[in-house]
């Protein structure tokens, strides 16, 4: 009996140090190693969350992630090579041309990897929102759940950033209302939380930021999208969208304070809004983001294509024209988080060069990252430049799109719909001699 239990002992053991956790810092990645991603399925672009690393660019991508250290197994893992001293000749100096190449091919390989996070989580956003929608009227409650879970894959990926870059995306293919529905979710709560907003707060608003158009289904399709030259029938119509989705809203049990966003995202500050005309107070925080987001994605992706405003013009436009219709503390916030010239943003610099803004640090707004048109070197490797780095560089003025010259326009690539999301603020660290 005794020595039943003592190798029942050992067993337990054995098994406990089978599951014995190993950690490596992702500084000291390399292949052959099997490594388990611990994040929720929206933080990485990887089919699987455990597999063995067999290329660089997996490495880099897993550096892009915000995290330090990254799991692994021993016992599936390769085994290091072991080094051989053997006696051979000196190696041949590296020219300063060569080391030049190796450095920008790391940026590089980086800088991609990091645009191909933020794409692969934008595009796993629209397509579970376009799922949730297809079913919200014959399974409300588990649209309700899908809505939940993406939402809290989002914020929990937030959370975990001390400092966000926002990202201008490549254009983005999907259905118009995906696409406006995720931009809208992703700048509403970047916006909460630089108001502060606690993380009960934030998953409100992000399911009242991701289902505010829902009623829009019931429309007729000419009639989902905003046209300043609808009839005075056809605008009341169109307003009907908003009553559609407060029903779906209840059908789905959604909470209080997403249900408001959906009453209330067309109200205005001014009183001038609908369906209720509420003015100032009246309308809850929650309702005042998503407003005043819902605006600036309307006038840099409206109906109309033709009508389209870069986004330092959208921003311009509600500063100038618009502000009356927006909470005054909720606007100073957006714009500051956005900067002057918001990711997508066409501009001509101090030295006369043009670029295109891909990505602005909220707490540093003024020195944007961007890209730079430059003949000499191949629009597939041109890298991120950070003003922040290049004291003797700046933004002269923002620019439309059309008064590019040629070259540029091609080298630049100006979207013809916006599309944002958000990364750990390091990860675009690199940068070119601007000289």
């Amino acid at each position: 009996m005794l020595i039943a239990n003592k190798n029942q002992q050992t067993r337990s053991t054995k098994k406990m140090l089978d599951y014995k956790e190993h950690f490596i810092s992702v500084a000291d990645l390399r292949i052959g190693l099997f490594v388990y991603i611990d994040l929720g399925w929206i933080s990485h672009p990887f089919p699987l969350s455990s597999f063995k690393i067999h290329s660089p660019e997996q490495i880099a991508t897993i550096r892009t992630l915000g995290i330090d250290r990254i799991r692994y197994s021993p016992e599936k893992s390769d085994p290091e090579p072991v080094a051989v001293e053997t006696i051979k000749a000196a190696p041949a100096p590296v020219s300063p041309q060569e080391k030049e190449r190796e450095r920008r091919k790391l940026l590089l390989d980086e800088q991609n990897a990091s645009l191909k996070v933020c794409e692969r989580q934008y595009s796993q956003a629209a397509k579970s929102y376009k799922q949730l929608l297809e079913q919200a009227k014959a399974v409300p409650d588990k649209s309700f759940a899908q809505s939940r879970a993406l939402v809290e894959g989002v914020i929990q990926q937030l959370q975990g950033l001390e400092e966000t870059s926002i990202r201008l995306l490549s254009e983005q293919i999907g259905d118009r209302a995906s696409l406006h529905s995720i931009n809208v979710l992703v700048l509403s709560l970047l916006l909460g939380k630089a108001c502060g907003l606690g993380e009960a707060d934030l998953q409100e608003l992000g399911i009242g930021a991701l289902l505010h158009d829902i009623g829009k289904q019931e429309l007729p399709s000419r009639l989902r999208w905003f046209d300043e030259q609808f009839s005075s029938a056809e605008k009341k119509l169109y307003q009907e969208h908003v009553r559609h989705g407060i029903a779906l809203g209840i059908k789905m049990e959604l909470p209080n304070a997403a249900l408001q966003c959906i009453a209330q995202h067309h109200e205005s500050a001014s009183g001038n809004g609908y369906p209720m005309r509420l003015t100032g107070e009246r309308i809850s925080p929650l309702a005042r983001i998503i407003a005043l987001i819902n605006q600036y994605d309307n006038l840099c992706n409206p109906g109309n294509p033709a009508a389209a405003q870069t986004p330092h013009e959208a921003l311009s436009t509600i500063f100038t024209r618009l502000k009356g219709r927006f909470d005054a503390q909720t606007m100073s916030v957006f714009i500051r988080m956005m900067g002057v010239y918001p990711p997508g943003s066409a501009v001509q610099l101090t030295d006369d060069r043009y670029a295109m803004v891909v990505s602005v640090n909220s707490s540093r707004p003024l020195k944007p990252r961007l890209i730079i048109y430059n003949p000499h070197i191949p629009k597939a490797e041109a890298l991120v430049v950070d003003l922040e780095q290049q004291a003797s560089l700046g933004v002269k003025r923002s620019i439309k799109p059309m008064q590019l010259p040629r070259q540029a326009l091609d080298y630049l690539s100006p979207r013809q719909h916006i599309c944002y999301f958000f990364e750990r603020a390091s990860s675009l660290a690199g940068g070119e001699d601007t000289s």
